[in-house]
């Protein structure tokens, strides 16, 4: 019972203020204005000493259902209602399974039980409502049990509100069930059961079952509603076909396209990927809400077209947090980690607050970037806002702390998470593997299986992929053959590229095409790319032309095929065969990648192309590269012109290979970093041969640690050496 106050206020004007008659209290009920009126007259009621099972009590429930915030007064009144009717009870299940304390509604519901108030068939509608928006399943069997019990399982309303609550509770197999069974179904429970399905990410059952409601006669037509969640599933499952077939479904039926509808539409489209029909559907969008302009948003980014995305961001006035994380992923997921960093510092600003969708990306865009500073600030980030314990969260940490270069601090995160699943344990294991430390890699291997961790097909991977990088070929045979056998774990491409890469590195050439002519399947680009790459390290240049011709057969413009096949052509000296492949790449506007490198200082990354003189310190970077050629030069480095290939003279070549953009990188640390501090650069591209032997003088005469990132692993260089063993 609720604490009433010691001193009498003004109740409502009345004629005579003094009679407490149930009129004069009705009336005084009626005019109250606020709570705290309410409440006044609760207490003269309390003084009255009327019954409290009549009707004034009653209405006093009702009005404080409306002029309460919480629902704790309304409840606190319906206790001192003394034997409360079935017809009571059930306004109050209404009304409190539409407030934001669903779970109240089922207080009620006990009290009836306790005290034997009859449940009939208008009470579990309501009830089961609020237990679908509380998820509370528990209580939703039994309420089910009951309705069995007493008959009602039959009424459409009660069935109705048993799917629902079922698909709310992710049990979709029982809603099925309830579904199935009933007599009548109208718009609202097919409605129900598709978009339960479309949640469920069941999407080719929901286009089933939009089928089969369309067979049906079913009426009325379906309604923008069920029209909206297939759509959405279409655009999520990526099925063009069927949405524009359902779009065709609505104008054929003369459905009036709502700016719900008309949003669906755009996020169908978006989703699917055909832009051009979601930007002229966009286009006549008026106004255009930010749901809209956010499925836009997503839809560009996804295609990593994220100028166009950008523009439409950027006319979005009132941005929610759905659509600044939306643009914060595009930019992560297009190579573009330091705008989705800059985005997020905007976000801030603007009073969003993040959510753990919003920190991944911010997270991913971090490791992306290789800046360990900004990882340390992203990390601090993340605990001061509450989103340290969340296993999804400290899973992506681990990867951050690994693309970073800190093996020290992915396992230290790996070590204090609270609960672990598969993705933490396989997320380390690629986390030595991309560092080279593949004896760490078997063993935490070895520590899953002992802790009754089940490995997955991606957890084979990370572990063939240390053996691949670490030369471990009887190793990697072993696992290969344990996956199949003792985790009856059926490979894929990835698994036989990584054979395919482990053989082809350790120079097993015949063995690697063995594994690609016995496979279940046809080998896919990645696969006939390793091949391509394990020719070239081994000078193999028949296969190698081989493999790359099979490549360009599935994808004519692959430009690391094409570039390849020049470079055999170029170490065969085939100069016109070069020529040829240069030609085809000019008229079909393919360009080489363009090799970058990036280095952080103070929180500020610093990216360079090679022979770049953008750099406003360039002057004082060439003086110092000059300086380090010189003392590499006397410590006996003599620049390998090999891996230039392109027609030149020695001499070019050797001032070519002096100016690649790790070299630089490398120079400007050496001037800012402080003496004995490490160095950490970031290259897109494999380091060539040139560059890995001046890393490792580098290191030795410097007397620096210099960690190298390159496309497909890390490198440590220390005191001459590299962790690699030149094993890359």
């Amino acid at each position: 019972m609720v604490s009433l106050p010691h001193t009498t206020l003004a109740l409502p004007p009345n004629p005579n203020p003094n009679a407490n008659t149930p009129t004069t209290l009705f009336t005084a009920i009626s005019s109250s204005k606020n709570l705290r009126q309410l409440k006044q007259v609760h207490a003269q009621i309390l003084k009255s000493n009327l019954d409290r099972s009549n009707d004034l009590f009653f209405n006093l429930l009702l009005s404080s259902c409306t002029l309460s915030p919480s629902l704790h007064y309304p409840l606190s009144v319906f206790n001192q209602i003394s034997k409360p009717q079935t017809h009571l009870c059930n306004k109050l299940l209404r009304e409190f399974s539409r407030r934001a304390e669903p779970d109240k509604a089922l207080l009620v519901y006990e009290r009836m039980r306790r005290e034997d108030v009859a449940v009939d068939r208008f009470s579990f509608p309501p009830l089961l409502k609020a237990v679908s928006r509380a998820s509370a399943l528990t209580e939703g069997v039994e309420i089910h049990g009951l309705a069995l019990k007493l008959g009602f399982d039959s009424d459409p309303f009660v069935e109705t509100a048993l799917v629902r609550m079922y698909a709310a509770c992710e049990r979709i197999m029982e809603a099925r069930l309830v579904f199935d069974k009933m007599s009548c179904r109208d718009v609202v429970a097919w409605s129900i059961m598709i978009n339960g399905y479309c949640q469920s990410g069941l999407f080719d059952t929901a286009f089933y079952l939009f089928e089969e409601m369309k067979n049906s006669n079913m009426e009325p037509d379906p309604d923008e509603m069920i029209l909206s969640a297939i759509l959405s599933a279409c655009g999520r499952a990526g099925k063009l076909t069927y949405g524009k077939a359902i779009h065709n479904f609505i104008k054929e039926n003369d459905i009036v396209v709502d700016s719900h509808l008309r949003s669906a539409l755009v996020a169908m489209y978006a989703g699917s990927g055909s832009m051009d029909l979601a930007q002229q559907l966009f286009d006549k969008t008026s106004p255009k809400d930010f749901v809209v302009a956010t499925a836009m948003v997503s839809g560009y980014s996804k295609l990593g077209r994220v100028e166009d995305a950008r523009l439409i961001f950027n006319q979005i006035v009132e941005k929610d947090l759905v659509c600044w994380s939306a643009m914060i992923s595009g930019y992560a997921d297009s190579d573009r980690p330091q705008e989705a960093l800059r985005l997020f510092n905007e976000m801030e600003v603007s009073g969003i607050r993040p959510d753990q969708v919003t920190m991944l990306s911010v997270i991913s865009a971090c490791g992306h970037l290789g800046a360990l500073d900004q990882a340390k600030w992203v990390h601090l980030y993340v605990g001061k806002n509450g989103f340290g314990r969340v296993l999804s969260v400290n899973n992506a940490l681990i990867d951050m702390y690994a693309k970073c270069g800190s093996l020290e601090r992915a396992k230290e995160v790996f070590e204090k998470m609270r609960r672990r699943n598969v993705i933490s344990w396989t997320t380390m294991i690629n986390a030595f593997a991309m560092h080279g430390d593949a004896s760490n890699a078997l063993n935490f291997f070895n520590q899953m299986k002992d802790e009754n961790v089940e490995p997955n097909g991606v957890t084979f991977v990370g572990v063939l992929y240390a053996c691949s990088h670490a030369g471990l070929v009887e190793e990697g045979r072993k696992i290969f053959e344990l996956m199949i056998n003792e985790y009856n774990i059926t490979p894929k491409h990835e698994h036989y590229g990584c054979m395919v890469d482990l053989y082809g590195r350790a120079g097993l050439l015949t063995e690697a095409l063995e594994v690609i002519e016995a496979m279940p399947f046809a080998p896919n680009v990645v696969i006939w790319g390793s091949l391509m790459a394990a020719c070239q390290i081994h000078g193999e240049m028949e296969l190698g032309e081989f493999a790359a011709k099979q490549l360009l057969e599935m994808e004519p413009e692959h430009d690391g095929a094409l570039v390849a096949l020049s470079n055999i052509y170029a170490k065969q000296r085939r100069w016109e065969d070069v020529g040829m492949v240069r030609k085809k790449m000019k008229n079909s506007d393919i360009s080489k990648e363009r090799g970058y490198s990036r280095i952080e200082l103070n929180n500020e990354v610093h990216e360079f192309l090679m022979a770049d003189r953008s750099h406003k310190q360039a002057d004082q970077i060439y003086q110092k590269l000059d300086e380090v050629v010189s003392e590499l030069k006397r410590a006996g480095y003599t620049p390998n012109t090999c891996c230039v290939l392109v027609d030149l003279e020695e001499e070019e070549k050797k001032e070519a290979i002096l100016l690649h953009s790790e070299k630089l990188a490398l120079s400007y640390g050496l001037i800012s970093k402080t003496k004995g501090s490490s160095i950490r650069i970031v290259k897109n591209l494999r380091i060539c041969e040139d560059c890995h032997a001046f890393m490792k003088l580098a290191s030795k005469v410097y007397e620096r640690e210099i960690i190298v990132r390159d496309r497909t692993r890390f490198h440590h260089y220390k005191h001459g050496f590299c962790s690699c063993k030149d094993y890359w």
